[in-house]
């Protein structure tokens, strides 16, 4: 059997030559020895056991050659320093989202100051924008829905390892809320315009309905914005992630349907418009 070293190097080069990154051999070689790299690092001309050693080189072809993402190998991705578990049924947390919730959070403080406030994650997915909103700040009641049963019963999951208080309701939308009102609203729906193309990591392994908003991508934030007045207090903001091509629509969009607000766009690190802020005051 091959070192840890000599394990890490011939296959890091493998993913080289097939344009992958080299740096998802080694996440793999961790989780598949169940080693922390400074164990590794210790370890490196110890030899692999056989058993593990085959587990680790199935999954790095099934990286390598199949494009299945490095997460759904794992079911895990780290957001906001919190540990999700993900799988095909749910859309893998990207880092640029991590923006929207300090957004958010910084929103929060100046709406509401230090008050409690209620909040719903529209499409919640792995929960990852409630459970880490419950968490960063602690007075903020979170509850998420979610057409899919299976997402909701991974975002329950995520609650309940990370210690979360939040609830989650299943259904389409806003259909298994009636009745209920809250302070914020925040969503990051589907907003790839259907018959865009795809990398195969994303299109092949990914959930279509969390990918695929109408033809325009827009479907999505004009059913939200359209009924959100409906399940919101008269003092409330909404806080949308978006495709960076979508800041002028969906900001047309909010004017046309909700009258009396404030509207703040946010670019990302990479200085595209990603984010849009909706904010009214009683």
């Amino acid at each position: 059997m091959p070192t840890y070293h000599e394990a890490l190097k011939i296959n890091e080069q493998y993913a080289i030559d097939n344009q992958k990154e080299p740096s998802a051999i080694k996440i793999l070689l961790l989780h598949f020895t169940k080693l922390k790299s400074a164990q590794l690092i210790d370890r490196l001309h110890d030899e692999m056991d056989h058993r593990t050693y085959l587990h680790f080189l199935k999954a790095v072809d099934q990286y390598v050659i199949k494009n299945r993402p490095i997460q759904h190998i794992t079911e895990t991705e780290y957001f906001f320093g919190y540990r999700f578990t993900v799988n095909h049924q749910v859309l893998i947390p990207r880092f640029e989202t991590e923006e929207l919730v300090a957004y958010t959070l910084d929103l929060k403080k100046t709406v509401f100051k230090d008050k409690a406030v209620s909040l719903l994650d529209l499409g919640t997915g792995s929960g990852c924008l409630a459970i880490t909103l419950s968490l960063e700040d602690p007075s903020i009641k979170a509850e998420g829905s979610d057409i899919s049963q299976e997402a909701i019963e991974i975002a329950q999951h995520n609650a309940t390892n990370l210690s979360a208080n939040v609830v989650f309701h299943q259904g389409d939308l806003f259909k298994p809320l009636t009745g209920k009102k809250y302070d914020i609203l925040i969503s990051n729906p589907p907003y790839i315009p259907n018959g865009e193309k795809l990398e195969p990591s994303i299109k092949d392994f990914e959930p279509h309905i969390a990918l695929y908003g109408g033809e325009d991508g827009l479907d999505y934030y004009r059913a939200i914005i359209k009924q959100a007045e409906h399940y919101l207090n008269n003092t409330y903001i909404i806080a949308f992630e978006h495709a960076y091509d979508k800041a002028k629509a969906i900001k047309k969009l909010a004017k046309k349907y909700l009258k009396g607000v404030r509207i703040i766009q946010k670019q990302d690190m990479q200085g595209k418009d990603r984010m849009t802020f909706i904010v009214k005051n009683a």
